[in-house]
């Protein structure tokens, strides 16, 4: 969510000072109102990386998007573009008998699309089914390319392994951390925003259960309580995924130095690329 302009609290852009020391790349590239997919990243992301490599520079790829990782490390199947009336429909089903309904109809027509994605993940979901409507093959079939990294740039991955319960305080300080910050006033000059935010900037974690108080759905209390609920188990789910990377991973506590930390990844990343070589 980094990709959207005015829309810095809630997903934890880096501030000014930092862009302006260290450069970043793909962040605050697209307007809020715009749809984004991980094509376009892809189309961003392989632009900056040329730009960097013909420098003679290295880049980092960070951030807890899996799905975007794993497209540019391993390729993205060349499938049909998005067809609005075929979402439409599928959204309306899972907003009407809710989003299991949907995954298990995926169940039946891509078994192994459906142990993949996760029945709360309605927007892979009904993209899976959209693949099967318009293409009369399951997604899994058309995705030969995942699971075989690409040969022209060598990847080491790192992840910052933290304890369950305190990730879980970690998130919920972070939550209030950005409260503080004005993401109840950013959320809320989105919420009455011209163009209207597109499907995907609404749906963000942090906006959407603001967006309920906003319309009387919620109280403001219980919109904070869901954003804490609901971004732990985004990040249950982003770890879900990146279990299934050539990843090592590092012990995380509050109490690590950052500089002996970064020191530690360097390393790591050194022996790894040295022998992907």
């Amino acid at each position: 969510m980094k990709i959207y302009r005015e829309m810095n609290v809630g997903t934890a852009t880096p501030p000014a000072d930092v862009l302006a020391r260290i450069p970043h790349w793909c962040v605050n590239i697209v307007a809020p109102s715009e749809a984004f997919s991980v094509a376009r990243y892809l189309e961003y992301a392989e632009a900056a990386l040329a730009t960097i490599e013909d420098r003679g520079e290295r880049h980092i790829l960070s951030g807890g998007t899996p799905l975007y990782h794993k497209a540019l490390a391993e390729g993205l199947f060349p499938g049909p573009g998005a067809d609005p009336q075929v979402r439409d429909k599928l959204t309306a089903i899972a907003r009407e008998q809710g989003p299991r309904v949907l995954h298990e109809r995926l169940a039946q027509v891509d078994p192994q699309s459906a142990r993949r994605i996760h029945p709360h993940d309605l927007k892979r979901v009904v993209r899976a089914l959209e693949v099967v409507e318009r293409t009369g093959r399951p997604m899994s079939a058309h995705q030969t390319q995942f699971g075989r990294p690409r040969t022209d740039r060598a990847v080491a991955m790192v992840g910052l392994l933290w304890d369950r319960q305190e990730l879980a305080e970690r998130i919920n300080e972070r939550v209030e951390r950005m409260l503080a910050q004005g993401l109840v006033e950013e959320a809320h000059s989105l919420y009455e925003r011209e163009p209207p935010l597109s499907a995907q900037a609404r749906a963000a974690v942090g906006y959407a259960e603001l967006f309920a108080h906003f319309a009387g759905r919620l109280s403001r209390d219980e919109a904070v309580d869901r954003i804490k609920r609901n971004t732990r188990r985004l990040a249950k789910s982003q770890m879900t995924w990146l279990r299934k990377f050539d990843c090592q991973w590092i012990p995380m506590s509050g109490e690590r130095d950052a500089g002996e930390l970064a020191s530690e990844v360097l390393a790591s990343w050194e022996q790894r690329l040295e022998a992907a070589l």
